[in-house]
């Protein structure tokens, strides 16, 4: 008989909710708990006991050889890193670090200290031995951080394990990284997700999207910011300059097959206009986005019009 188990853990930095229906689901939501912080002791940048933290301590120094997976991540990585115009640098963890925008501590750093991490941020840098599945970070100060990747990542190797398990459907959330899997209790199967409205509190939403075996990722200015006299500093930073982004973007959402697609756009366009980033979305296959400006405007591709409410 299938039944529905659901459980809440805080993990990853965020709030994390399983949900799945199946035969045996309360041990599938177990394993689904373990799968989650089986992983963050892997990529994890805010744990010196971690696998990703062990390549960053040994930066300058030599090469350090990591788990199949860690390496399959880094090199998607530092693939859409190393693209023109991406916003997505894995090698930007010196600034994240500086700015700390969303933990104790967090500060504008100053413009020289700007600059001279941005000299260690250089993601061609991150030298990847395919044979030996090793790391080296060719620079002293050098630092990985997988923030922008591994929740998706993650998302889809819980997936991949739902569907050995044969299970009904599942909803998954790390923290504004839903994936839904099987058939929804609507009469056409769908799910449906909320896109949260930028200017309300949390599960106020703008819009919706229906989704059936996908993923619906959302990047925002209004999660994490820090406050300093009149001004506001979001946590989006931009690679090239070392400051927060500036566009006129409060929200982007991806849809996509893969939940790690999701998390590399979102990034990869963070910083570009609305309106470039549905035109470049349009070109894409099999990924669509919906985008919210700063005014609560909306803006979406063509292929998720019909799924979107």
């Amino acid at each position: 008989m299938v039944k529905t188990h659901a459980t809440q853990i805080r993990l990853m930095g965020t709030v994390i909710d399983i949900k799945v229906s199946a035969v045996n689901a309360k041990k599938i939501v177990r394993k689904t708990v373990d799968k989650l912080v089986y992983y963050e002791k892997m990529f994890s940048a805010n744990r010196e006991d971690s696998e990703l933290m062990a390549i960053n301590l040994a930066a300058g120094e030599h090469p350090v050889v990591v788990s199949n997976e860690l390496f399959e991540l880094i090199r998607i990585g530092k693939y859409h890193s190393c693209q023109k115009n991406s916003f997505l640098n894995i090698a930007i963890g010196p600034l994240v670090k500086s700015w700390k925008i969303g933990f104790s501590g967090a500060k504008v750093p100053l413009k020289t200290d700007i600059e001279s991490l941005l000299a260690i941020t250089n993601p061609e840098k991150i030298k990847l031995n395919d044979e030996k599945k090793s790391v080296y970070l060719e620079q002293k100060g050098m630092f990985i951080d997988l923030g922008a990747l591994a929740k998706g990542y993650i998302s889809d190797r819980i997936v991949d394990y739902y569907k050995r398990q044969q299970i009904e459907s599942a909803i998954l959330n790390l923290g504004g990284n839903v994936i839904v899997y099987g058939e929804a209790p609507h009469k056409d199967g769908y799910f449906r997700v909320g896109i949260q409205n930028p200017r309300e509190p949390r599960s106020k939403c703008l819009a919706g999207v229906k989704a059936k075996n996908q993923s619906v990722v959302t990047s925002g200015i209004y999660e994490r910011v820090l406050k300093v006299g009149d001004e506001t500093y979001h946590h989006i930073i931009n690679p090239k300059t070392g400051y927060p982004v500036e566009t006129d973007v409060a929200s982007l959402t991806i849809i996509s097959h893969l939940s790690v697609d999701g998390e590399i756009w979102t990034t990869r366009l963070f910083g570009k206009n609305s309106q470039e980033i549905v035109d470049e979305v349009n070109q894409l296959p099999e990924i669509e986005c919906i985008v919210i400006d700063k005014e609560n405007q909306l803006y979406y591709s063509i292929g998720i019009q019909s799924n979107l409410i």
